[in-house]
């Protein structure tokens, strides 16, 4: 198959002559590069992100194995998505990731692409832009960071800082504590090392088929990561030589392939949106019955923390994605096909467990369901998720008054108050902190318990809100409540003292208000007022899907199959 840049570089002359002399001016002999794949290296590296700090060094190996291969290897920047920096919210952001790497692939004289990622957003973001494009793309991502030790214990970044902060708060821990943990929870580059959404991101981007087979769970640190650099830069260029497309790879089936992992693995529930989001841009519908679906038929197997006891290094050590798969291999599409030119099948067959501790047996699951639960209800008429491998069992089944806080910054001003109304029953209510209400869908669904609370020894009752939370937390959150808040759902009209239930095993979550009692509250109901005017946060608010539809971009997603092939031609082509 032709390669596309030479329509760069040996089209029209006059154009080819600027092309080839800019090649040129790099210090590139365009004669010696001529018909040779050029491999595009979208490196998402920025000192605004601590996770993807290895990505330079990563680069220089890709770009080894792509010249050994006989690729020309360009290597371009995007906006890097870092959770620890960006507020509200990198989720905010990912949408534009995503625009940024489609526009650039499209745009530029690439043949394929290698796409660097790590911190949460970027992976998903990457994905969604590779599917847009639809050139032939492979992922690998940062790693996980290196674990830290505090007084002797393994800390897990993310969930450990949740944990200990609560005992801050309780008063079991002092201040000189907390700074001594500050120091120890985040050794090296990388990402968070808990089955955080980075972590379950970069397995999911495995699992689909887009990274090379046990490369996910690498450590940041570990020689390794450098080699399957070298090798993901030599796979790039006979991906192009095969024609082999990311449309080819992200198929309906694959997309439910990666449901039944981040069930098993305990993953976080941000992927959901994320997954939604971008099997969106393949034409590929997804909705939230279709996990519920495979999470009742999928066991829980990994024991890593949040959910669990083991650290990502742990499941390195245990086999990684592969092994997971094995495991799960009666209950997969094995046909699909993967980055390797091989069918998911011929991969895994060669997989095992090494740890039973760490990735269970399908016959001796944690659960023998999935981490991640979808609701519904008169609450959440489109949907919400809970994480129930991280919740209390005691409150599956939970009915209880409301508690509500109308924002975010009402929550952090009266969550502490010895005069707080609540007890152990009560259910805490969170609005307008989804994707318009912001804007951007933080992760601020964890609420906290409150102070007088964590004092009698309550570490965990049912919190509700159309946020979203860190895949690194823990508790009996449900989440992504659709419609939000802001655009008028159901959650909108809660008040205190209103009767909430939850039913985990039964998939509910329901506002036990009259109709004729919320009709008369929706009457008085205005939307929030956004201070945003202009920018790309009003865009965001103008044009967000919903949390149950991937909160993509309205336009970004085709709407049907011509759609999804038009390919616009090139400006100067003719």
């Amino acid at each position: 198959m032709p390669l596309r840049s030479r329509e760069w570089f040996a089209g029209r002359e006059e154009l080819a002559f600027q092309h080839r002399s800019a090649l040129r001016s790099m210090g590139l002999d365009p004669d010696f590069y001529d018909n040779k794949p050029v491999i595009g290296i979208a490196n998402s590296w920025s000192d605004l992100n601590n996770c993807n700090q290895n990505l330079r060094q990563l680069a220089e190996a890709v770009k080894r194995g792509v010249l050994a291969a006989g690729g020309l290897p360009l290597e371009f920047p995007t906006i890097s998505l870092g959770e620890e920096f960006m507020k509200p919210s990198a989720m905010l952001y990912r949408n534009l990731m995503a625009m940024d790497v489609e526009e650039t692939l499209r745009s530029n004289p690439v043949d394929g692409v290698v796409l660097l990622c790590n911190c949460d957003k970027t992976t998903p973001a990457q994905l969604m832009g590779a599917a847009s494009a639809n050139l032939p793309a492979i992922q690998l991502n940062g790693g996980p960071r290196s674990v830290g030790s505090w007084r002797g214990q393994a800390v897990g970044s993310g969930t450990d800082i949740w944990r200990y902060w609560d005992e801050v708060r309780a008063g079991k821990i002092t201040q000189s504590d907390w700074r001594d943990l500050e120091a120890s929870i985040s050794c090296s580059a990388g990402a968070c090392n808990t089955m955080g959404t980075a972590s379950t991101m970069t397995s999911l981007s495995e699992a689909l088929g887009m990274m090379l087979p046990g490369v996910s769970s690498l450590p940041a640190t570990d020689a390794r990561r450098l080699a399957a650099a070298e090798g993901t830069g030599r796979r790039i260029v006979s991906m192009v030589h095969a024609d082999l497309r990311p449309s080819t790879i992200m198929t309906a089936a694959a997309f439910d392939n990666a449901i039944r992992v981040l069930m098993a693995l305990g993953g976080s529930t941000n992927a959901v949106v994320h997954l939604i989001a971008m099997a969106g841009r393949l034409n590929i519908t997804l909705p939230l019955s279709r996990f519920d679906e495979l999470s009742r038929t999928t066991p829980w197997l990994v024991n890593l923390s949040p959910s669990g006891d083991f650290l990502m290094d742990a499941f390195h050590g245990a086999g990684g994605v592969p092994a997971v798969m094995s495991e799960l291999k009666s209950l997969l599409n094995t046909d699909c096909m993967t980055v390797t030119g091989q069918v998911l099948g011929e991969i895994i067959s060669r997989a095992r467990s090494f740890n039973r501790e760490v990735i269970r047996p399908a016959r001796e699951p944690l659960s023998p369901q999935g981490a991640i639960s979808t609701l519904s209800g008169s609450l959440a008429p489109n949907g919400a998720v809970i994480k129930a491998s991280a919740a209390s069992p005691r409150l599956m089944q939970h009915r209880g008054r409301a508690v509500v806080f109308h924002s975010y910054e009402d929550m952090l001003a009266r969550i502490n108050s010895p005069d707080l109304p609540v007890d152990a029953d009560s259910v805490l209510v969170l609005q307008n902190a989804g994707p318009k209400g912001v804007p951007g869908f933080p992760e601020w669904g964890m609420i906290p318990v409150p102070q007088k609370l964590l004092e009698q020894g309550i570490s965990d009752i049912v919190r509700i809100s159309d946020s979203r939370m860190s895949g690194t937390s823990f508790g009996t959150v449900v989440l992504h409540v659709a419609p939000e808040a802001a655009a008028g759902g159901p959650l909108a009209l809660v008040e205190d003292g209103d009767e909430i239930e939850l039913d985990v095993p039964n998939r509910r979550v329901d506002l036990h208000v009259s109709t004729e009692e919320l009709s008369r509250r929706r009457a008085n109901w205005k939307s929030p007022v956004s201070l945003h005017l202009r920018g790309y946060p009003r865009l965001y608010i103008d044009h967000v899907l919903q949390a149950d539809e991937g909160c993509d971009f309205d336009f970004l997603r085709p709407r049907n199959a011509e759609e999804l092939k038009f390919v616009p031609p090139l400006v100067g082509r003719s």
